[in-house]
This record gives C-alpha cells, sequence and structure tokens, in this order.
C-alpha cells in the first residue's frame, strides 16, 4: 500500500474527487452518479485512489471500460471497474 492511500481521506479531498466525478457524457454521468450514491462514502484509501486514477481516463475509454466494451490492465483498479460495472 502507497504512503497516500495509507493516510486518511480527507472531506476537503472526497469533495473535490466528487466534482471532478462530473462528466460531459450523460450515459458515464448516469453510472458514476450511481456509483457515488452506493459506493463513494465507503471507500477505502486504496479504492479511493483508483478511483481518482480512472478520473483521468477520456470520457469515450472510461465508458467502454464500465460498459465491458474492453478490459482493465492495470489489476490496482479492478476492484472500482467491477464496481462501477454493476450499479
Amino acid at each position: 500500500m502507497s504512503d497516500s492511500a495509507r493516510a486518511e481521506i480527507s472531506e476537503v479531498e472526497k469533495k473535490r474527487q466528487r466534482w471532478r466525478s462530473r462528466r460531459g457524457l450523460l450515459e458515464l454521468d448516469l453510472v458514476i452518479t450511481r456509483f457515488l450514491a452506493q459506493h463513494y462514502d465507503a471507500l477505502t484509501p486504496d479504492q479511493f485512489a483508483a478511483y481518482v486514477e480512472l478520473l483521468d481516463w477520456p470520457d469515450n475509454d472510461l465508458l467502454d471500460l464500465v460498459n465491458e466494451k474492453c478490459d482493465v490492465d492495470a489489476p490496482h483498479l479492478a476492484e472500482i471497474v467491477a464496481m462501477l460495472r454493476r450499479v
């Protein structure tokens, strides 16, 4: 586990990343909105770090990932991707 993942997630950082979660594609925005409602507040620091990493992906690529049109090659992202696919 990285040093940043060991640290407690600050409320400011959680709010900042929640704001970053807004997407330009309606389909993706709907999935992420449900994910935030169901899982966001209970994410572990490692899960939170993986989610933040996914936010850097372009919308179309992230939507393809969520819709299982492609697979994730990074094992540390697999849990978050699975959570997004289930919502």
